[in-house]
């Protein structure tokens, strides 16, 4: 019995395909956000609180409710959303 089940094992994991493209295309997708620079895309930096950003970006199209503990809310813009934390940025991404 052991012998089929070893076959039956390799069987299996062979036919797992790998994972591998998926990381390499998210590593792709983060080294194409433009800069975050007047020659690339301007957006908000961590540590920015939420009025230094609507001062210098406006009104966001969408406000989300927070979520979770601690506070995550998200502002989403034209060209990118904006994360934060109670009420400072955590992080910015770009829309595709």
């Amino acid at each position: 019995m052991k012998p089929i089940s070893t076959l039956l094992l390799i069987a299996a994991l062979s036919s797992v395909a790998p994972l591998a493209p998926a990381d390499v295309l998210l590593v792709d997708a983060i080294k194409q956000a433009p800069a975050n620079s007047s020659e690339g895309l301007v957006r908000p930096r961590p540590g920015q609180t939420m009025e230094a950003v609507r001062v210098r970006f406006g009104e966001p199209e969408q406000e989300l409710p927070w979520v979770g503990e601690p506070p995550i809310t998200r502002w989403i813009y034209g060209d990118f959303t904006v994360y934060f934390e109670n009420e400072y940025v955590i992080n910015t991404v770009v829309h595709r």
